[in-house]
């Protein structure tokens, strides 16, 4: 094997490669490709491929099926949606937002004045989702709660969530918050600004990929597997499992902050239906479809989803809710590996089908061989006829 060939086949150099390949297909091909709207769209697609990476590693690698993903991808898009209406108001010389003058609040909420300042809005895009994740995580896995009992747990918490902002008029209510005009001082109207926001949810994306595969090629993601397979035993070796699901799960929920933080001025509105038990379970269908326990199957499960729900709900607006359903059956069911595991499915039934091929082809005199050898019978010399003489033998008896 020549030099070129063993660093092409290194896990790092093979990675590197990776990246520079999605690097060009997102800064290069997409957007010359696609027009403005597209690439709006794609941008959120993007933001739903963010949230589906940290729950691969929660659920793909650490087993936790975690429902309520929701609830950390609408804090952080209300934390970025809170900081831009704010800004827009002090544009505007407004001591209020429009839409609470609209509803008859004309002071400010105390808890949405340190979100004014962008760089607080950042780092509590940042650690709110993190720490809720981690208080809720430290009262769940400690407690030994696992299994059906804490995605049930999970799912609720998404549903008073969206419960809870419903009815809070302050936050926009029901109809959430939007009318965004400017995003950190760049007008959200310029379709160059709209392309920015494109690079920056692909730039995310690829760092947040980055930081999976890292912590999946670490000591901590062999015991993060090592918990989803055999807690007890990784318990009995002298570590908590429970601090190390307690990562993943603020892992993940950062990645849903950082995710809900870009939807908001990409989409330009967020709301309580965007945040609830079925965009959770959306989040979901796209890691299972796409394949939870590789690093990129939720990456394109979740765009794959996402475009087709778009693409179907066009023309189908009806039945693509029970196409998506059905497709989650079927791949939970019969390829639990998901779309990514089609490759190496693939892969499998061909080395077998040359295997029995080659077994096939062989003659019976080797097939005696084979046998008698993993027998350890006597092998015979093969003849014309077991037993038959020679010419020269018949010759020597005729004289």
């Amino acid at each position: 094997m020549s030099t070129i060939q063993r660093f092409g086949a290194h896990p790092t150099f093979k990675a590197l490669g990776g990246f520079g390949l999605a690097a060009i297909v997102l800064f290069g091909i997409a957007p010359a490709l696609l027009s403005d709207f597209r690439l709006s769209l794609l941008a959120k697609f993007l933001c739903f491929a963010i949230v589906a990476v940290g729950i691969g590693l929660a659920w793909g690698r650490g087993g936790m099926l975690t429902l309520g993903q929701g609830v950390f991808f609408g804090i952080g898009a209300y934390i970025m949606a809170m900081h831009m209406q704010m800004a827009d108001a002090a544009k505007a010389h407004e001591d209020v937002p429009e839409f609470m003058t609209i509803s008859g609040i004309s002071e400010l909420p105390s808890y949405w004045q340190p979100f004014a300042s962008a760089p607080v809005a950042i780092i509590g895009i940042l650690v709110v989702p993190g720490l809720i994740a981690a208080v809720l995580g430290f009262g769940v896995f400690k407690r030994r709660v696992k299994g059906a009992y804490f995605s049930i747990l999970s799912q609720a918490l998404a549903a008073a969530m969206a419960i809870l902002l419903t009815g809070q008029q302050s936050i926009g209510g029901f109809t959430g918050l939007s009318d965004f005009r400017t995003f950190f001082g760049f007008r959200l109207d310029d379709p160059v600004n709209r392309r920015m926001l494109f690079f920056i949810a692909a730039g995310a994306l690829l760092v947040v990929v980055a930081i999976a595969r890292q912590l999946m090629h670490s000591r901590y993601g062999e015991l993060l597997v090592a918990v989803r397979d055999q807690e007890e035993r990784v318990r009995f070796l002298g570590y908590d499992p429970a601090n190390i699901k307690i990562v993943a799960y603020v892992v993940a929920a950062v990645f849903a902050g950082i995710a809900g933080a870009l939807f908001t001025p990409i989409v330009g509105i967020i709301s309580p239906a965007d945040i609830g038990v079925v965009p959770s379970i959306a989040f979901l269908i796209g890691v299972a479809i796409g394949g939870r326990t590789t690093l990129l199957g939720p990456v394109l499960g979740a765009i794959g989803v996402a475009w087709a729900q778009t693409s179907f709900s066009e023309n189908f607006p009806s039945a693509w809710t029970y196409l998506q359903g059905a497709l989650f059956i079927v791949v939970v069911g019969f390829i639990p590996a998901g779309l990514a595991g089609f490759g190496p499915m693939a892969k499998g039934f061909i080395e077998r089908f040359r295997t029995a091929r080659g077994a096939g082809g062989a003659t019976a005199g080797e097939s005696i061989t084979a046998s008698a050898l993993s027998t350890g019978a006597p092998v015979e010399e093969s003849g014309p006829v077991a037993g038959a003489r020679t010419a020269d033998e018949e010759k020597v008896d005729a004289r």
